[in-house]
């Protein structure tokens, strides 16, 4: 069974697909309304289902005409994805980021589900039980050894 989360994130996402621009803008209040949740409820799921790592670029506007933009963002090819997210591996890479990625990955058709869980059993905190920030740092080194992996074969 789904929850709330699940619901208007995918509420969210069919709307975005519909629009020819990739893009939408909405009143946090009215989808609250809409799906009879508290306003924070909706600011919860943008927060965790549209980040970077997930393809999505959030712009908001306060105040009583304000709205929240939720722009998908796609890159041209497989392999500008693929060095897209190499570059911002630099700096580490935490486990809520990994799985950003992964499903990003899945959602652009560059890897399929059971190479996701592949890529997430080996990512997993409990696969590299090491003290951070190594962890990170050898995580985001993991990730980019199988992203050049299929950088190359993809092609």
């Amino acid at each position: 069974m789904k929850n709330i989360s699940d619901i208007i994130e995918g509420y969210l996402k069919g709307i975005i697909e519909e629009e020819s621009m990739g893009q939408i803008e909405i009143k946090r209040n009215e989808i609250a309304e809409m799906f009879q949740c508290v306003p924070s409820q909706i600011n919860y799921v943008i927060n965790t289902r549209f980040t970077v790592d997930r393809g999505y670029l959030v712009e908001s506007k306060r105040g009583g005409g304000g709205y929240i933009r939720i722009l998908r963002v796609r890159a041209h090819t497989k392999a500008d994805l693929i060095e897209h997210i190499i570059v911002s591996l630099e700096n580490g890479a935490s486990e809520s980021m990994t799985q950003d990625i992964v499903f990003r990955l899945i959602d652009e058709e560059v890897i399929t589900k059971r190479e996701a869980k592949l890529i997430l059993a080996a990512l997993n905190k409990k696969t590299l039980a090491i003290p951070l920030p190594a962890r990170d740092e050898l995580r985001a080194r993991i990730l980019c050894a199988m992203l050049l992996t299929l950088k190359y074969e993809k092609k």
